[in-house]
């Protein structure tokens, strides 16, 4: 996706400043009760995804024992203690939860991978800096996957190549659910099926739902999304120059987001040879411009979930988002 040099100085001071000053008017809302206690169970496309389960937990401090520990198949529940520096990515099997311990465990440098593999879970880990060609997180033609309550970051310090995505989804991965996360000064945030030519392996796939996640100066792909289904509600979104971005027949639905500091919200007509589709519902889009060419059909998602409203979605997302919030 197109990007631009990073933002001066002094207009992301000016933002900071912003946005210090929306949270003091939005913390004195009253918050719904899905901010006070994390799900136990993943809502939206997600929905069913297990993990490890009750599996005896084992806790890595290491990243060799981490890695012994996240191999195979078997159920199995793998806590990490403290950060774990990377080269590259670490794969995780299936049948697998990996739960940060506290609120500043987790990974730098690098990031995990999911390929080929089925039901896991990823939650309350801090995942900084993956540097390309790695992505803080990477699905690969893996299904039923939940994360939930990360916290992913990098900087803008460098070019926008020289870290990869904080979360890439791709090659035909499915039933995925991205949750209370939060996303932070990085270039290029979730990217959802990874070129436009890969169709045949695509298309019928890629459904996901993001939900409660915070994007806070992440330049674009929030997310980028081709071929698949989405569904990203309930997401607040800060500094952005294009956020959701729907491309190749892909069918977003964006409804009850914030938006603020962002120049294009939603678009479907950039970057790709087909347009996609999206319909927008009850955004407060705070002044952004919208790039709708083609409105979609999906409207009603196949699973329960209730959307709370954009005025409390700010108080809810800032105060239960990220790791340290289980």
């Amino acid at each position: 996706m197109r990007t631009r040099p990073p933002r001066r100085r002094a207009r992301q001071l000016a933002l900071a400043a912003a946005a210090t000053a929306s949270l003091a008017v939005t913390t004195a809302l009253v918050l719904p009760q899905s901010a006070g206690a994390a799900e136990t169970s993943p809502v939206g496309f997600g929905a069913g995804t297990t993990g490890g389960g009750s599996a005896t937990a084992v806790t890595a401090t290491t990243l060799d024992a981490f890695k012994t520990a996240v191999t195979g198949d078997t159920a199995k529940v793998v806590k990490v203690n403290g950060v774990i520096s990377l080269s590259g990515q670490v794969d995780i099997g299936s049948n697998t939860t990996v739960l940060g311990v506290g609120s500043s465990s987790g990974f730098t440098g690098g990031g995990l991978r999911l390929k080929k593999v089925t039901n896991v879970v990823v939650r309350n880990l801090n995942i900084s800096k993956p540097l390309k060609p790695a992505d803080g997180i990477t699905v690969q033609a893996s299904t039923k996957v939940w994360i939930d309550h990360n916290s992913f970051s990098s900087d803008l310090d460098h070019g926008k190549d020289y870290y990869d995505g904080l979360l890439d989804i791709n090659h035909g991965s499915d039933y995925v659910t991205v949750s209370w996360n939060t996303f932070k000064d990085h270039y290029k945030g979730s990217l959802v099926g990874h070129s436009d030519n890969n169709a045949s392996e695509d298309t019928g796939h890629l459904r996901v739902t993001y939900h409660h996640n915070w994007f806070n100066n992440v330049n674009s792909r929030i997310p980028s999304l081709r071929f698949g289904t989405g569904h990203f509600y309930d997401n607040y979104v800060v500094g952005a120059e294009t956020a959701v971005h729907s491309r190749m027949g892909a069918q977003m639905l964006v409804e009850n987001n914030v938006f603020r500091d962002t120049e294009v919200a939603v678009t479907t007509n950039r970057d790709s040879d087909v347009d996609g589709y999206a319909n927008l519902t009850g955004n407060d889009l705070g002044g952004a411009a919208t790039e709708v060419s083609q409105v979609g059909s999906f409207t009603t998602p196949p699973y329960s979930y209730t959307a709370e409203p954009a005025s409390t979605v700010v108080a809810s997302v800032t105060s239960g988002a990220g790791a340290g919030q289980l």
